[in-house]
């Protein structure tokens, strides 16, 4: 599985995480590949500073010493990083631009699940409309807490679920038939190649004050597979 350095100095290294790659080890199963694992082979030392959802593609970030892991940890802990992401959610948001405060916990019902509930940990995400379709959006979106599948649950709490979300919305695959009204299957096609088959959600950017005192931005350019779904919804959706 392949995956790009975006960003790296003396104390980090960013990278684009594909999606359905682990971010680290797995609790019960220290075998299933993951790319903290994959990108330690390449440094004496390289140590944890968050995490992504394993169908979450994009921005990760390690620190390269113990000094480093320390501050970008006290960022992340005390929310002075500006995390954004990019989502392709179904319909539209009913406000262009909008909060969700809204408490999270694990779902009494399915284990390794979310959902809103009065006990729940406090929970906000920002969102902001890019573009909308027919039967999608791309919204931008900041959250400002990190909780378990964040952003899935509230997109579901908003009525527009992200893409191909087997947990919080339909899940299933994005076909290009279901947004151009006269496609054709190929002549040698058995069947139809799906458009998008994964969580149409991308950890796009970052923003914080580095060790030095400087603003730094980095960014996740966006995997071929949602550029190539943003561009055909673009010309037919």
């Amino acid at each position: 599985m392949k995956f790009e350095i975006v960003y790296e100095d003396e104390d980090i290294v960013a990278y684009n995480k594909p999606s359905g790659l682990l971010s680290i080890p797995d609790r019960y199963n220290a075998e299933i590949p993951c790319l903290y694992h994959m990108a330690a082979k390449n440094y004496d030392k390289l140590f944890v500073v968050h995490r992504l959802d394993k169908d979450t593609s994009g921005l990760i970030v390690f620190a390269k010493n113990e000094e480093s892991h320390k501050y970008m940890s006290q960022l992340f802990e005390s929310r002075d990083v500006e995390k954004y992401y990019l989502a392709i959610v179904n319909g539209k948001p009913f406000k262009d631009k909008g909060s969700i405060v809204a408490p999270i916990a694990e779902h009494p019902n399915h284990k390794g699940r979310m959902s809103i509930q009065k006990k729940g940990r406090f929970a906000h995400t920002d969102y902001e409309l890019q573009k909308s379709w027919n039967q999608f959006s791309l919204l931008k979106l900041r959250i400002h807490t990190g909780r378990t599948h964040q952003i899935r649950v509230h997109m579901q709490h908003l009525g527009n679920p992200v893409v191909c979300d087997p947990f919080y919305g339909s899940g299933g695959t994005l076909l290009l038939s279901s947004i151009k009204k006269k496609f054709k299957l190929a002549e040698n096609a058995e069947e139809e190649r799906p458009l998008l088959s994964r969580l149409a959600l991308h950890a796009s950017q970052l923003k914080f004050i580095n060790q030095k005192g400087e603003k730094q931005t980095i960014d996740a350019p966006l995997p071929k597979d949602l550029a190539v779904t943003i561009k055909q919804l673009d010309k037919w959706g």
